[in-house]
């Protein structure tokens, strides 16, 4: 057992919707994080739950006709129900209707009472009824709620307010002090921007006469709590709250995963909360972006939300977890679409992996009875071995910093790794020669060592393929990463053969028709083309151009010598995600300057449906090899 303690959690979702991607993305990369987690050993507890009190809740359940208990308890069952469908393996599901969640809310409220920190007062501004909030001049967009774009009513009243102004000193400090407190960096430059100017006061009540559905406050119950302070607070009281085994075991060992659209309450109002309370602050504020639809965000309003449970149950559970994983990079804006998501299937999924897992466990039955055979590694046996240890490191690396894109891609390598191995072992032509059978059998032990291996580090992101991956070699024990070590594998161990892992998806949309060129359009010779001069290169180092959205700055290898490039992928790539990427550069282009810094050479880069992607030769060519 590892002495690391995790304690993960979702936002608690707001119960005025049905579950859709956006909700399920946090959820299953929080249940990726806490399967990676327990797989290394270390102590997890899981949260995720739902948000069900105020105005919002209540106007929509009068609008549907029932009580915003009733209404609350239907779209709790559908959340829960999504998630275990969806095979997320949280410890708790908290709902703030609970008798667990009010009683700490209301001892943390008469705590902050009796020490000074709220007091009565009188506040009239913009109200947005969605969002709950008033709104500031400052903030409001052509008159409306600058989120939902909906007219805002002016409300003056009475309400009590919590001294949230006194901290703000305190909160940049505690910012500038803790680099990694919120990340990726972009959101705690955001929050650092944000407390330049005053921070008000928080109003955390609203009074009975307009609104009912609430949490009274404890030392004046004409009142109920703010859905934001009562909100947040579920961190705590999941866990009982202070003086509670569980709440000292696990807290303040906190990652709190959410969406950057709820950013300020977790990254001002929330550590402003803990530090009035007596309470310390969480370890991390991890941040992810939005999913584009169509290039625009996913809205109810606009009717373009995707169905996460739809998509589960058309392509299964594994493909869906992958996709959204492989596809986001943590922290920023990503396109969805249907087509991006068969298309990660079809190729990573059930090419790459699936037929890997076929064809290996075809051989062994075929060419060894589905007995595992004992055979002496060669050099390339044992880079195999090699390739799968840096994998695991790379993942390993990649997860704690919540780069889940990057961890499977690393996975992803040595599933190329293998797969190379397989072509160029060439198993069935050994075969053919009984003096090669030693040859054979140990080419046989690796590709079941490498079977074992990939069903213990897949298993947090594609749990139900790593399952049946390791039943087909008799491993029924959970894995751990103490399994994830080379050469584990007994010989005499007996496989199975693996069928359709990942079926295919065939399109049955006629694909469409290239561009046309036209007759104007500009062509050139081939005498023309062959004076482009293009290489690939080494990207050895990359940062985004300040003040600039759409450039990054990278340092590249051509093999013989190196170069800044300047490339406009800033909108599509993390500086992070392209080092030690081969990209294909223009080296002879004539240098020029941007923003102040000279360039020398252009990156090339296609551009489709999911936006720019960098172009990258499919083989492992050495930097400064010339592209024809």
């Amino acid at each position: 057992m590892s002495d690391r303690v995790f304690y993960l959690t979702t936002p608690i979702y707001y119960v005025n919707a049905e579950p859709h991607l956006g909700h399920a993305y946090t959820t299953i990369v929080a249940d990726a994080m806490a399967r990676w987690h327990r797989l290394a050993g270390d102590r997890v507890w899981f949260l995720t739950g739902t948000d069900e009190h105020g105005d919002n809740i209540a106007q929509t359940a009068a609008r549907a006709g029932v009580s915003p208990q009733a209404y609350a308890d239907r779209i709790s069952a559908a959340f829960r129900e999504t998630w275990r469908r969806l095979g997320i393996t949280n410890d708790d599901y908290i709902r703030t209707t609970e008798d667990r969640h009010k009683k700490v809310v209301q001892k943390i409220l008469q705590t902050l009472w009796e020490a000074g920190e709220i007091y009565l007062g009188t506040y009239g501004g913009q109200y947005c009824f969605g969002c709950e909030r008033f709104y500031t001049e400052k903030e409001i967009v052509d008159g409306k709620c600058p989120d939902h774009l909906s007219p805002l009513t002016y409300i003056e009243e009475e309400n009590y307010f919590f001294k949230m102004s006194k901290y703000q000193a305190w909160l940049i400090d505690e910012i500038q002090r803790r680099p990694d407190l919120i990340r990726p960096e972009r959101y705690r430059n955001e929050i650092l921007g944000f407390l330049r100017d005053p921070l008000q006061d928080l109003s955390i009540s609203r009074p009975r006469t307009r609104l009912e559905w609430g949490i009274p406050l404890p030392f004046d119950d004409k009142y109920v709590t703010y859905v934001w302070f009562d909100a947040l607070i579920n961190y705590v009281s999941a866990l009982g709250g202070p003086g509670d085994p569980r709440y000292e075991t696990f807290w303040p060992h906190v990652e709190h995963l959410i969406g950057k659209d709820i950013l300020k309450p977790h990254a001002v109002y929330w550590p402003c909360m803990l530090k009035a309370a007596g309470l310390p602050l969480y370890r991390h504020l991890n941040v992810h972006g939005y999913w584009r639809i169509g290039g625009g965000k996913m809205s109810k309003s606009v009717g373009n939300v995707v169905e996460a449970l739809a998509l589960a149950d058309k392509y299964g559970n594994d493909a869906f977890r992958y996709f959204i994983m492989r596809e986001m990079v943590f922290g920023l804006d990503a396109d969805f679409s249907e087509e991006a998501l068969v298309a990660r299937l079809n190729a990573d999924l059930a090419n790459d992996l699936g037929n890997l897992a076929s064809r290996a466990s075809t051989l062994i039955v075929n060419f060894a009875g589905g007995v595992v055979p004992a055979g002496a590694a060669s050099p390339e046996d044992r880079a195999v071995g090699a390739a799968f240890e840096r994998a695991v490191r790379d993942a390993g690396a990649a997860m704690d910093e919540l780069a889940f894109h990057r961890a499977l891609a690393a996975i992803w390598e040595f599933v190329a790794v293998v797969n190379r191995y397989v072509d160029a072992s060439a198993p069935w032509e050994l075969k053919k020669d009984p003096a090669k059978q030693p040859r054979l059998n140990a080419v046989l032990y690796t590709l079941a060592e490498s079977l074992r291996c990939l069903g213990v580090v897949l298993a947090p992101f594609v749990p139900d393929a790593a399952a049946k991956i390791r039943s087909a070699l008799g491993q029924t024990a959970e894995p751990t990463l103490a399994d994830a070590v080379w050469g584990r594998l007994q010989a005499g161990a007996r496989v199975q053969k693996i069928t359709a892992l990942f079926p295919r998806v065939e399109d049955k949309k006629p694909a469409p028709a290239p561009a046309a060129t036209g007759d104007g359009a500009a062509r050139i010779s081939i005498d023309e083309f062959q004076k482009i001069d293009l290489r690939v290169a080494l990207v050895l180092a990359a940062e985004a151009v300040p003040k600039s959205k759409k450039l990054l700055k990278l340092r590249v290898s051509l093999g013989t010598e190196e170069r800044t490039v300047l490339a406009g992928i800033a909108e599509h790539y993390a500086p992070a995600d392209l080092v030690g990427k081969k990209v294909v550069v223009v080296a002879n282009l004539a240098p020029a300057k941007l923003m102040g810094i000279e360039s020398q050479g252009m990156v090339l880069a296609g551009e489709g449906g999911q936006g720019l992607g960098v172009v990258t030769p499919d083989r492992d060519l050495p930097p400064g090899s010339k592209v024809k």
